[in-house]
């Protein structure tokens, strides 16, 4: 080639074409790519600045994105908090409603939703996780963001421990007793007898019948208790007698003029066998306790009553009397006036619509089973006396108490559950302000991610329009430097015409 020789005139026009077809490709090259500096060869200061600013915008956008997920997770933690709150609000309510209703029964009910909830606050705590991270949940949830890329600047958020309701560093709330049940049992039996005063009314002296002197002991016995009481000393007239034994516990006993009879009623223990006899201390003779003379005495033996039974066949109970039934508050839960037709069969109702009480019947035997504490009284001293060294015929039922029975125990749970609420509104507003923090920090760092993308593209970016210009003018160079060319190899053409 180079012996070729080109005109001074081609070889300019062949240059100028080579230098508009590179400035060409470099134009193309930016408009292409959009770009006026694509590597360190087009303007190494442009390009490695921008490379530095680019690269902490990278940085940046990672941090960003665990930023964006710190926020979530705080956020689970503040739903959390929000829906434990509203539990233990509603704990507060049965508390308030316990406290309200003197029921141990009810109490005892309103304990076990308690407990309920307190069980529940516990699960809504340990499902309050965002992809394994758990605020709620304590210790090693820690929660840490890190907002810059040496990691200097960060906030570390601290968990608290709701999943454990007992801890004395989260709610602090314990679970209530729920009591336990008891039982108890009484029987019915009754058993009647007549004593034989002849000839008497209510107001002679005993001592007006044969057979009767003053001095006279009169021996009333259970079999294991003997009660005595002395003709003309501790009783005299015939109405001394029947109150003397109408007073006795587990007896009642009456004068009918008409036949000049003292009836007998007991209601001592089923199979226990009553004897009443007179002696002949101070004259007279030993009589059955009535006129008789014998040295058997008067005896009756109670038997177990049925459910059709009448109650006021029984010593322990008269027409006119009150059973009450009471918890162990002393709330009244049920009560009934027995007259003469009420059974067996209606106490059992009654004590049946008792809630928290059961009862069954069999064999003379009243069957108890409480779920709380109860108690069966009588306005008649009589009931439930199944022997004379009875004194006190309360039919109890002594079961272990809920954690609700006592209003000072519901007043303790109610001082702790306004601490509670406290401590949610506290971790609350801690939550409140790590979310507050960590938001500002992800605006910031998205602005400043911007801020330094701007920045390196006002480096490296190239101007369209600028470009788009230039093309169009390195293509009319093109053309112009064509033709130039063209009319320079014409012009060496024309010499060879003069060979022609």
């Amino acid at each position: 080639m180079s012996d070729i020789v080109l005109s001074s005139a081609v070889r300019d026009n062949l240059l100028s074409l080579k230098s508009t077809a590179k400035l060409q490709s470099t134009t193309q090259n930016r408009l292409a790519t959009g770009l006026k500096v694509n590597s360190a060869l087009d303007n190494p200061n442009s390009y490695f600045t921008a490379a530095s600013l680019n690269s902490r915008a990278s940085d940046l956008s990672n941090l960003l994105d665990n930023m964006g997920q710190a926020v979530q997770t705080i956020r689970a933690a503040e739903d959390g908090i929000n829906g434990v709150t509203k539990l233990v609000e509603s704990a507060k309510a049965i508390a308030n409603q316990a406290l309200q209703n003197q029921s141990e029964y009810q109490r005892k009910v309103f304990a076990k939703q308690y407990n309920n909830v307190l069980e529940q606050i516990e699960d809504l705590a340990r499902d309050s996780d965002y992809k394994g991270k758990n605020l709620l949940a304590g210790i090693g949830n820690a929660l840490e963001v890190i907002f810059n890329e040496n990691s200097s600047s960060n906030l570390t958020v601290e968990p608290v421990d709701f999943t454990d309701t007992t801890l004395e560093t989260g709610l602090n709330l314990q679970d209530l007793a729920e009591g336990a049940g008891a039982t108890s049992s009484f029987a019915v039996a009754s058993g009647s007898t007549v004593l034989d005063l002849t000839g008497l009314q209510a107001s002679s002296n005993l001592t007006d019948m044969a057979n009767w002197a003053n001095g006279n002991i009169i021996s009333i016995s259970d079999g294991t208790t003997t009660k005595t009481y002395t003709v003309g000393v501790t009783i005299t007239t015939v109405q001394d007698y029947v109150n003397a034994i109408d007073d006795m516990g587990g007896l009642k006993a009456s004068f009918d003029e008409a036949t000049d009879q003292i009836s007998v009623i007991s209601g001592l223990g089923t199979g226990v066998t009553l004897s009443i006899a007179k002696d002949a201390t101070g004259g007279g003779a030993v009589t059955d306790g009535g006129v008789t003379a014998t040295p058997t005495p008067t005896t009756l033996t109670t038997t177990a009553m049925s459910s059709t039974a009448t109650l006021i066949s029984s010593g322990n109970f008269e027409a006119g009397d009150i059973l009450y039934l009471a918890d162990g508050n002393g709330f009244e839960a049920a009560s009934i006036e027995i007259d003469a037709n009420t059974t067996v069969d209606d106490l059992m109702k009654l004590i049946n619509t008792v809630k928290g009480l059961d009862g069954s019947f069999s064999a003379g035997s009243i069957s108890l089973i409480g779920e709380v504490s109860f108690k069966i009284t009588s306005t008649n001293s009589d009931f439930n006396i199944g022997a004379f060294a009875t004194t006190d015929g309360t039919v109890n039922l002594t079961a272990t108490d809920s954690g609700f029975k006592d209003d000072t125990d519901i007043e303790r749970t109610l001082q702790a559950i306004n601490a509670a609420l406290d401590e949610l509104r506290s971790s609350a507003s801690s939550f409140g302000a790590s979310l507050s923090t960590v938001q500002i920090r992800t605006d910031f760092t998205e602005e400043l991610i911007n801020t330094l993308e701007v920045g390196a593209g006002n480096l490296t970016i190239a101007d369209m329009n600028e470009e788009g210009a230039n093309m169009l003018a390195l293509q009319t160079r093109q053309q112009l430097s064509s033709t130039a060319l063209s009319l320079a190899n014409q012009a060496q053409q024309s010499v060879l015409s003069l060979f022609g």
